[in-house]
């Protein structure tokens, strides 16, 4: 079965949502310039709430790898998600620094970014669409067919994802996994408990 990550979690009520309705992973956005940043003393704060039930996903957007690796610390992130410009070198070091599983975000254009897939050798792999000086959350859907192509093994597959657009897209591409973040917001940084609710069951 898809699992699935519910992305830019600011707030307790949002996080317990997510653990009741059967989300696998949450994320965390630690890029202060995304309107879903939290701060590592809030993330520790519902982390240590739900750590038990389900995996914690620490997003990071071109930090330093001595930043990362203090807020992976301070907070308990099981997970470590790249979503910048970081290279393959500094993945890799930074999995085997930490002994973290780690996952790459790609933003997608056409088929020749996949062949970005190919240098990164992480746990897994987030394809989303890709927009100029945005790192992820644009809401935006890509062409399917690309990630297809990509037949990446553990894919997380992200990119305006709704209740709407996600059983086509899962049915089509076979993720491992789907990321989710606006598609299911009210507003920036707060979720909508039937959008979440209805989303998950469309997948479960």
């Amino acid at each position: 079965m898809t699992k699935i990550k519910i992305c830019g979690i600011t707030n307790h009520k949002d996080a317990i949502d997510a653990v009741n309705l059967g989300a696998d992973y949450l994320g965390f956005n630690f890029y202060k310039h995304s309107p879903r940043f939290v701060g590592k003393e809030k993330a520790r704060n519902i982390i240590k709430k739900i750590q038990n039930d389900i995996m914690s996903v620490g997003v990071f957007v071109n930090m330093d790898m001595h930043e990362i690796k203090k807020i992976v610390k301070f907070c308990g992130i099981d997970i470590i998600q790249l979503s910048g410009d970081e290279s393959p070198e500094f993945a890799e070091k930074l999995r085997k620094n930490l002994n973290k599983k780690v996952i790459k975000s790609i933003g997608v254009r056409n088929k020749k970014d996949v062949n970005t897939i190919k240098k990164f050798k992480t746990n897994y792999i987030l394809l989303d669409t890709f927009k100029k000086g945005v790192y992820g959350g644009t809401g935006k859907s890509f062409d399917l067919q690309i990630a297809k192509y990509a037949n990446a093994k553990k894919l997380f597959l992200s990119g305006g994802l709704n209740k709407s657009n996600v059983k086509k897209a899962v049915d089509y591409v076979n993720p491992y996994a789907v990321d989710v973040c606006s598609g299911i917001e009210k507003y920036y940084g707060k979720k909508d408990h039937k959008k979440m609710k209805e989303f998950i069951e469309v997948i479960k």
